[in-house]
């Protein structure tokens, strides 16, 4: 989720009542600090005004913000329904072992298994600052942080550097984010991801694609690997019955959450 979108879902939450951190931090899929971090950026836009440890509007609005208060959750109607990349998430998370070395890929479905993988004994390897904002307090979870330049709308690193480091490591299961899939190809619109995309699959010795229903056919031009290259889907009752087949006849496990 872009950082504009997600302040205007911040905004918009705003016009019936009082929100909690926690409670927005969950429904935006993201961090409280994220959150945190996102209020003081709107408040020093003059978009809302802090008060005493929460927000409130600073037109038109009863509402505020506190970490006691009340919460309607929001609909990101461009990205879907949140709920789907919940429930990727939640089934994402059973596949992983204690003792794995896991990619979380840039997106906005890894940091929700960030953080259902919290406590657990694992090494997590990514690029995305969201997944590091899950565990950079967990004492389990052993993180590896991609070095590279830092895209601040992303909330993400990326360019040579992450790609050098890349070629350093091995991993026993990634999660795949996309924005498409289409031709039996897994793709993604943006230019700038798909080396470390590719990279990271390299380094894997399995592929967990992350699609939901609203990723078929979805968009993007950029190539990531074919679903041949995939060895789990996890997506959502409304993807097309003639996808889920074809991947299951080509002995893929296929999991619908």
């Amino acid at each position: 989720m872009l950082l504009a979108q997600r302040h205007e879902l911040i905004l918009q939450s705003l016009l019936d009542g009082g929100r909690t951190v926690g409670q927005l931090a969950d429904t935006l899929g993201v961090s409280e600090s994220t959150i945190r971090r996102d209020l003081e950026i709107l408040a020093k836009a003059g978009r809302l005004e802090r008060k005493y440890g929460g927000a409130m509007l600073t037109t038109g609005s009863r509402a505020n913000i506190t970490d006691s208060g009340d919460l309607e959750e929001p609909i990101d109607d461009r990205a879907g329904d949140i709920a789907l990349r919940q429930r990727i998430a939640a089934a994402a998370a059973e596949l992983v072992s204690d003792g794995d070395v896991v990619v979380l890929d840039i997106g906005s479905t890894t940091p929700l298994i960030a953080r259902a993988l919290r406590g657990r004994a694992i090494t997590v390897i990514t690029s995305n600052l969201a997944v590091l904002d899950e565990l950079r307090d967990d004492d389990t979870a052993e993180v590896v942080l991609l070095g590279g330049v830092l895209r601040r709308n992303y909330q993400s690193l990326v360019g040579p550097l992450a790609e050098q480091a890349i070629g350093q490591l091995s991993a026993d299961v990634m999660f795949l984010s996309c924005t498409g899939v289409r031709g039996r190809r897994v793709v993604d619109n943006m230019a700038i991801e798909a080396p470390i995309k590719q990279a990271l699959i390299a380094a894997s010795e399995r592929l967990v694609l992350l699609a939901s229903e609203i990723k078929f056919p979805g968009t993007g031009a950029m190539k990531l690997c074919t679903l041949d290259e995939v060895d789990v889907l996890i997506t959502t009752s409304g993807t097309p019955e003639e996808e889920l087949a074809y991947s299951r006849e080509a002995g893929r496990r296929v999991i619908v959450a």
